[in-house]
């Protein structure tokens, strides 16, 4: 049974008040996303709009966590890194490294030919020629939003910045999900 699916049948399951909080649960997972909840929810015989916001929050409730997480977890790397250089740069005389000089040494090197190496080259291209705004409104196309998210918090981008554009995103691909959903449906019903 795929996620799809498991969701879909929970929606059979459960009351009619509960089916937005179901398609806000799908709209929290990877791969299924605002865009896949929203047709959960549309299948499943939920009001279009009301599947699209569930799904939308659902979605962006769980980018929002993995951002702050990213974002706090960068701060602490790069905390520990300018600690670390204080202490071996001149023996701890105060001299240190700035954050870009930090965040310019990736533990991957794009040059080691592994897939991750590979994978993270080909963000930081479409991040040089796209900036926040097209990796953002574009990701969904290649990555769920919950990667392209800690991608960019990652990288250094604000995560406020990040939360703006991927909102975007999210309730951009939701509501083009929504509307052909609710057009298939009712084409095929």
């Amino acid at each position: 049974m795929t996620a799809f699916d498991f969701y879909q049948d929970l929606m059979g399951q459960v009351p009619e008040l509960v089916q937005p909080l179901v398609v806000a649960l799908a709209g929290a997972v990877p791969f299924i996303e605002g865009e896949g909840a929203a047709t959960i929810g549309i299948l499943g015989g939920i009001n279009p709009v009301v599947a699209g916001i569930a799904a939308a929050v659902g979605n962006f409730l769980a980018v929002a966590v993995i951002v702050l997480l990213t974002s706090g977890a960068r701060q602490a790397v790069v905390t520990l890194t300018r600690a670390r250089a204080t202490a071996t740069v001149g023996g701890g005389s105060g001299a240190s490294l700035n954050e870009s000089q930090v965040a310019s040494s990736p533990a991957v090197s794009a040059n080691d030919g592994s897939a991750k190496a590979k994978r993270r080259a080909k963000f930081e291209r479409a991040f040089e020629r796209y900036g926040v705004p097209g990796v953002s409104l574009l990701g969904p196309l290649l990555l769920p939003t919950h990667f392209t998210a800690s991608l960019l918090t990652a990288s250094g981008v604000r995560k406020g910045l990040v939360l703006v554009w991927q909102a975007a995103a999210i309730i951009l691909w939701t509501t083009l999900f929504t509307v052909i959903s609710t057009g298939l449906v009712g084409v095929i019903g």
